[in-house]
């Protein structure tokens, strides 16, 4: 990425596109850097089907539209309204749809929908360079049985969203963002830091996020926090090995509306923001290990750390330590993406 921080900060919702083709090649060009930059601890499991044709369109916008058309709703509007949304879709010149794939437990079904929604992330920030505007659609109106049906959708799967994709010829205003430090907690001595230079002080991981916090989130909700760790023994009690045990690490919390479609969507956009932190820290050529461990499901365990009810945390950053050591498992993005038309099986 050339300008991660410029990228990050002008990206926006595009929700109006020309008429410019996009083609399909440079679809499979930004999905396969996109995963490339996913860099986390495990091994994500996950999908994604791709509508730019007009046939795979019209089917695919017959299968949004179909739970318009069985509510109640449908019967308070003129039907053009469905032949609108319908063009609109059609009009949309790619579409990507994102599955996370099912897995046996909380932790792996996590690991494999964070990696889902942080290659979103990645595929937007790509696209945005090449002139390429997206929309992360994932209103509660388009997921019909009938979608799910014809996207293939299996037991124990998250559906993450559609990216809709196309070029555009004007980007709306961005609106402000709180500034992370209103939302950070330190844990342990900040002092404890400063007699090692290879660490990045608490000042600076606050500049990072206050770009990173420049994530998708549908209404420009911010349901994040930051607890960040100085070291010591609480960071010796959870680091994955004896050797990271004094490292800071920096926790990142979700909260939790009770709505379950708004609770899926903050936890998409927090993993949005940890992707970003990812990428600035990278450009600032920190070593940043992201992981799901097993203790965030330890509720007496979070509930020491000052996590509160109805929060959760969503991943755990060990910041700096040796550029030598192991770095984040992830495995080459042609391995992982199962990238294929909306009509069709087998790849691309």
């Amino acid at each position: 990425m050339k300008n991660v921080s410029g990228t990050i900060r002008e990206r926006r919702t595009i929700r109006r596109f020309s008429d410019m083709p996009v083609e399909q090649g440079t679809i499979v060009s930004v999905l396969n850097e996109a995963a490339g930059l996913y860099e986390a601890e495990g091994t994500p499991h996950w999908r994604c089907l791709y509508a730019g044709t007009p046939e795979s369109r019209d089917e695919l916008a017959e299968c949004m539209i179909a739970k318009v058309k069985g509510s109640t709703l449908a019967k308070l509007l003129p039907s053009k309204m469905t032949v609108l949304l319908k063009k609109q879709i059609m009009n949309t010149p790619a579409h990507i749809l994102f599955i996370a794939e099912a897995a046996e437990t909380q932790q792996q079904r996590d690991v494999n929908y964070a990696a889902v929604c942080s290659i979103m992330q990645n595929v937007q920030l790509l696209g945005w360079e090449q002139g390429l505007g997206m929309l992360w659609y994932t209103d509660p109106i388009i997921l019909s049985e009938s979608l799910y049906k014809k996207i293939g959708l299996r037991e124990g799967e998250r559906f993450a969203g559609i990216l809709e994709i196309g070029y555009f010829d004007k980007a709306p205003k961005g609106r402000k963002r709180t500034p992370a430090e209103r939302s950070w907690t330190i844990i342990g001595e900040e002092g404890s830091l400063l007699a090692d230079s290879t660490l990045p002080a608490p000042q600076s991981v606050q500049k990072l996020l206050n770009e990173a916090v420049w994530a998708p989130n549908d209404g420009l909700r911010e349901p994040w926090r930051f607890v960040y760790v100085t070291g010591g023994e609480v960071a010796r009690q959870l680091s994955s090995a004896e050797e990271q045990a004094l490292l800071p690490l920096l926790l990142v919390v979700a909260t939790e509306e009770a709505d379950p479609h708004k609770q899926q969507e903050d936890y998409a956009a927090v993993c949005c923001l940890v992707q970003n932190f990812q990428l600035l820290a990278k450009s600032e050529a920190w070593r940043v290990r992201r992981h799901i461990p097993e203790w965030v499901y330890e509720r007496e365990r979070c509930k020491a750390l000052g996590l509160r009810p109805l929060e959760r945390i969503v991943a755990v950053l060990e910041l700096g330590g040796d550029k030598s050591g192991p770095e984040s498992r992830t495995l080459p993005p042609e391995v992982r993406i199962e990238l294929n038309s909306f009509v069709k099986t087998g790849p691309l």
